[in-house]
């Protein structure tokens, strides 16, 4: 098993720039920190409901209200997430994932690395898939692979395909590959969705919204 840069075409390229930009790295260093409150209320914002901060701080009165535990942080972040939701459809979207897969890859380097983005898994024998893996961690022994997905409605048949072709390879060649699904949504709409599925799936590991900061998290597995 082994791991490749991922091929740049033109689609990689723009979506190279979109995570490149600032905004991004800003929200996931914001979200990498906040609350269970707090990342609901980032969601909401970058949604794409284009409403005023005014607005939020009404509907989001625990996080951003007076009195608030950590309100100057959910300010900032606040303010942060309104400027994703300030692009049209199709870069909203686009930044959304940029920004999962960032928040993933921030909270995996704090207790592993190397930790590296748009990557390939390679195995002797084995036709390569075109798609690359979000985020990898290319740790010696102790490899990981990464889908990220804004909403439950982006976990389809393909995904899990991949995610299990790429822990079955591993295992034929006597190789531990933890596989898991990062989904910025709720864990119940994601289980509604996977159970749905026919897809093998059973050990692939799902982490969303609920419990994502559990990624940075050192575990005994």
């Amino acid at each position: 098993m082994r791991f490749q840069d991922a091929a740049r075409d033109a689609r990689a390229v723009v979506y190279a720039g979109i995570q490149a930009d600032p905004l991004v790295g800003r929200v996931a260093s914001l979200l990498a920190d906040a609350s269970l409150a707090e990342r609901w209320m980032a969601r909401a914002v970058m949604n794409g409901q284009r409403t005023d901060a005014g607005t939020w701080r009404r509907v989001f009165p625990t996080v951003l209200g007076e009195g608030a535990p950590n309100r100057e942080h959910a300010g900032v972040l606040l303010d942060a997430c309104l400027a994703v939701a300030d692009h049209g459809e199709d870069a909203r979207n686009q930044y959304r994932g940029a920004v999962v897969e960032e928040l993933t890859a921030q909270l995996l380097a704090r207790r592993a690395s190397p930790v590296r983005r748009e990557r390939r898994v390679l195995f002797d024998g084995v036709r390569a898939e075109i798609h690359p893996y979000d985020v990898t961690v290319e740790a010696e022994g102790r490899p990981e692979v990464y889908d990220c997905k804004w909403g439950g409605r982006g976990i389809n048949a393909d995904v899990l395909s991949q995610l299990d072709d790429a822990r079955t390879n591993a295992a034929e060649e006597e190789s531990v590959l933890r596989v898991a699904l990062v989904v910025f949504d709720a864990r119940r709409t994601c289980r509604l969705r996977l159970a749905r599925s026919t897809t093998p799936h059973e050990q692939t590991g799902l982490v969303t919204i609920d419990d994502i900061r559990s990624l940075g998290e050192k575990t005994d597995d």
